[in-house]
């Protein structure tokens, strides 16, 4: 009996020391993770950031998501022929005679949030995409809300309509779906764990940023820079740029953060440089009386943003030009941030 009760309590103590060492091992790994929180108002490119780094560390995408990815495109091409029609309408830009009637056919007819495209559907989208009077609407798409990526789609709809289409990672990286909730990622870069926690930037969502302050090591915002023109989605007489500046100012105040490092990534510069030729900078920033060029006014946006960070003692900030949609450069403006991280030397830079 003695022998039977001695066995079990050398099994009970192999046993917890298997927990204890289950449980070092967690421990280990929790104090080696370091946490992200990447943030950003609504259109800010923080998905596509987020795609990167499933590119980078994650080897990509599953079946799943590309299946996800593969409706959307789909959906929204559709309604990216919808906005440039009634922008031709409301713009007094008069379609071709022989497209009018397909137009108001298609107006009437294709629904929305509906993957798929039909041999019609297709042949109407390449024949109405064709038309001078939408090429021009394209021309003033800001005006509609309409992305950019629309363009990108549409010279493709003859390869998306197919079957068999799989979207590639390009493809991907361009389709924009807005972050609902909470999305995380987690990787592992050499003997550090990674956690990528990205919160959706509309303002319906913002009340769940707060949830995600606790524990994090570095906060990264990302700016449209490009749309200091434009207005937003939810409120139509609010400039995207000062809702973002608005946004930020109100995170940094936050206690959770009164100490931790910030990343800020100024979006979508490719966009930016073309449009900072035609649009002055004082659309946003009447104030503003500098030269009217790429240097001068990302400059100041820039120092713009790091003003109205409150300022605490041992925060430091900085700054990179990114667009979202380059591997390339988002390897590189990643690495960097990382090293930052794991070196413990982010410094202020501008």
């Amino acid at each position: 009996m003695g022998v039977v009760k001695s066995k079990e309590k050398q099994k009970e103590a192999k046993r917890n020391k298997l927990i204890e060492k289950k449980f070092r091992e967690e421990k280990k790994k929790l104090d080696k993770q370091v946490k992200i929180l990447l943030l950003g108002t609504g259109d800010s490119g923080k998905s596509t950031i987020v795609k990167q780094m499933q590119i980078l560390y994650k080897g990509g995408f599953q079946e799943k998501e590309i299946e996800q990815y593969r409706k959307a495109i789909r959906t929204q091409i559709k309604g990216y022929i919808k906005v440039l029609i009634r922008g031709c309408n409301e713009s007094g830009f008069a379609l071709l005679e022989e497209n009018q009637t397909c137009a108001e056919d298609y107006l009437r007819t294709v629904k929305k949030n509906n993957p798929e495209i039909s041999e019609q559907n297709k042949n109407d989208i390449i024949k109405l995409w064709a038309d001078p009077a939408l090429k021009k609407a394209y021309e003033i798409h800001d005006q509609f809300q309409l992305p950019n990526v629309a363009k990108y789609f549409l010279d493709k709809t003859e390869e998306i309509a197919k079957q068999d289409f799989n979207p590639n990672e390009k493809d991907i990286l361009n389709c924009r779906i807005s972050t609902i909730g909470v999305k995380e990622i987690q990787f592992q870069v050499k003997d550090d764990n990674w956690r990528l926690v990205d919160v959706g930037g509309q303002r319906s969502e913002r009340r769940k940023w707060m949830h995600q302050f606790e524990d994090i090591d570095i906060l990264i915002f990302v700016i449209a820079v490009s749309e200091y023109n434009l207005s937003l989605y939810e409120e139509q007489t609010v400039n995207r740029m000062h809702e973002s500046l608005s946004v930020f100012q109100k995170t940094t105040k936050n206690d959770f953060l009164k100490k931790k490092n910030i990343v800020l990534l100024f979006n979508k510069v490719d966009l930016f440089k073309e449009k900072i030729k035609k649009i002055p900078l004082t659309v946003c920033f009447p104030e503003y009386t500098g030269k009217q060029e790429f240097e001068a006014c990302g400059d100041y946006i820039q120092k713009k943003f790091i003003k109205v960070a409150k300022k605490r003692k041992g925060r430091t900030i900085k700054c990179h030009y990114t667009c979202a949609t380059d591997t390339n450069l988002m390897k590189n403006v990643i690495a960097e941030v990382m090293n930052s991280v794991t070196a413990g030397h982010i410094q202020v830079y501008f």
